[in-house]
């Protein structure tokens, strides 16, 4: 998942790592150069699919004007981490 609009700066890693590890999910979450974020989720689908909208809105400060979701197979991730 990438999400585009005014998302570093504004503890987006941090929040989006604290909903996933409170959802139980593994993953990571990281800033691109280009200003936008990227994640990958992994977990029972009903949780990412929670996440993913969580993303849309992201926290208090975050202005998230797109979120890019492709769907990938599975690498066994065992813990959610910032990257």
């Amino acid at each position: 998942m990438v999400v585009s609009g005014a998302v570093q700066g504004v503890f987006f890693r941090d929040t989006c790592r604290r909903q996933a590890r409170a959802a139980g999910l593994a993953g990571w979450v990281r800033n691109c150069r280009d200003g936008r974020v990227e994640a990958a989720f992994e977990g029972a689908p009903s949780d990412v699919h929670a996440l993913v909208a969580w993303c849309r809105d992201g926290p208090p400060m975050a202005q998230v004007d797109d979120v890019e979701v492709v769907e990938e197979d599975t690498t066994g991730e065992s813990l959610f981490r910032v990257r």
